[in-house]
């Protein structure tokens, strides 16, 4: 029982920071039908520069986390300028390719700066260990679950009762009516990357508080895939519900089977989910008549 408790608390760790970065992955691909390839990339930005602003400059971790989240909403704002805005109206393949180049930059430029070998973060969560029902975890496993469901909701409050919100919903559902009710889709394709950015940022930065700073970041975000896939491309809970689903399947398949198979079990569910309903568990099933 300890141990179910111990797996399934730190499953929900891992799968509240993937679905914080599943959370900016749907509101591309919901508001623009881009695939963003580099959605782990910017976890691996975010883990970086919360390092350098609070390891190397010294920074308080409060102005650190507050100059991480700003540097993220410019790259967004940034990489949707510069990057994607040129590539509308091209074949979608291209577009993903992109993004997959984007990926490889991204990578390139933190291990240019910061170096490719791990480094230990200046914890700024307690780490202490905490007894809950005779399961021992670490203090910032149990904070990164709160800070990560605390912006979960605000963002999900931001979506449903603000003016920037409410047109991000307009545009998702129909970019032609949103643009006949005067919203500038390009001003909501900028905001669906920077906040996408800044998901992921802050989900780097707890990711980093635990594990520490390396390119492992990066490979964690890689289970955003799965994560999508298993609630929907187009599902802002299904992103929620998928990364808590992922990550608990991860822990109780490492702890009970063995280390190993649980880096691979996604990408089973992944390719599962496709096989049988390729929607997803809340995504829109969309039927086109030809």
């Amino acid at each position: 029982m300890d141990l179910f408790i111990q797996l399934t608390l730190t499953g929900l760790t891992n799968g509240a920071i993937l679905a914080l970065a599943a959370l900016g992955f749907v509101l591309i691909y919901k508001s623009s039908d881009v695939i963003n390839f580099a959605q782990g990339e910017f976890l691996l930005v975010g883990a970086y520069v919360i390092f350098g602003m609070v390891a190397q400059f010294g920074l308080h971790w409060t102005l650190g986390m507050f100059l991480t989240v700003i540097v993220a909403v410019a790259l967004g704002v940034m990489v949707e300028r510069l990057v994607l805005r040129p590539m509308i109206g091209e074949p979608i393949i291209s577009v993903i390719m992109v993004t997959i180049g984007l990926s490889s930059l991204l990578k390139a430029i933190v291990f240019t700066i910061w170096g490719n070998l791990p480094k230990a973060f200046p914890s700024f969560i307690p780490s202490e260990p905490v007894k809950i029902l005779g399961a021992t975890i670490g203090e910032d496993r149990l904070w990164a679950i709160v800070i990560a469901i605390a912006m979960l909701g605000l963002f999900n409050f931001f979506f449903r009762r603000s003016k920037e919100g409410i047109a991000m919903r307009a545009v998702a559902d129909d970019q032609q009516a949103a643009l006949s009710m005067g919203i500038s889709v390009k001003k909501i394709f900028a905001w669906a990357w920077s906040i996408a950015a800044a998901t992921a940022a802050i989900g780097g930065a707890l990711l980093a508080n635990i594990v520490g700073v390396s390119g492992d970041v990066a490979h964690f975000g890689l289970r955003v895939f799965p994560v999508v896939i298993l609630g929907g491309l187009d599902s802002v809970p299904g992103a929620i519900i998928g990364g808590i689903i992922i990550g608990l399947l991860e822990q109780y398949t490492g702890g009970y089977i063995g280390q190993g198979l649980n880096q691979v079990l996604p990408f089973v569910v992944l390719i599962f989910i496709l096989m049988v309903r390729p929607y997803g568990l809340f995504g829109q099933e969309i039927i086109e008549r030809v």
